[in-house]
């Protein structure tokens, strides 16, 4: 909209009646697709580890992952 009428995102924002924050947004999804799979992988091969040790094996491998995160994602992909 900006490009065809020439103005600012914060005119088009108001207008449409959009926050300005949703023109700025990006997914961080594909950053977690990977993480999941590896979480996926870990929790499969490691049936009774809990997502405390899966943390700390993460953290091993380099992986730079909040704890609650790894909770979440853990308990959605055994339950």
């Amino acid at each position: 909209m900006e490009m065809c009428y020439g103005v600012s995102k914060r005119r088009a924002c108001g207008v449409l009646e959009l926050a300005r924050s949703t023109c700025y947004y990006q997914s961080v999804a594909d950053e977690q697709a990977e993480l999941r799979i590896r979480i996926r992988d870990l929790a499969y091969a490691r049936v009774s580890y809990g997502y405390r040790r899966l943390h700390v094996l993460l953290q091993r491998k380099g992986w730079k992952v909040n704890h609650k995160r790894v909770s979440t994602v853990s308990t959605s992909k055994r339950g």
